[in-house]
């Protein structure tokens, strides 16, 4: 993890479209068969596919991997979410 800004290296990394390894994950946000949402220090990143689970999630090390048919992958925003775990107070005063 970077001492000064607190972002870990992400890494993301695909095997014939079946196995999916990522580093730097903050948390899994949400996942089913046809899609993985995950919060990464560069935005949330979805998986969508055929089959997916996590089969392997370290969240002290960041490190999650994910098996199935990948489809799609793509990188969005992540304020709403942080936003969202946020107090009410924290959110009113930004």
């Amino acid at each position: 993890m970077d001492e000064k800004t607190g972002i870990r290296p992400h890494s993301c990394l695909i095997q014939n479209r079946s196995s999916v390894s990522l580093t730097g994950v903050r948390e899994v946000v949400s996942f089913d068969e046809n899609q993985v949402v995950m919060d990464t220090d560069l935005g949330l990143l979805t998986l969508k596919g055929k089959d997916l689970h996590v089969s392997r999630l370290t969240v002290e090390k960041g490190e999650v991997d994910v098996q199935g048919t990948v489809d799609h992958m793509a990188y969005s925003s992540n304020e709403a979410h942080r936003k969202a775990g946020q107090s009410l107070i924290s959110r009113l005063f930004q």
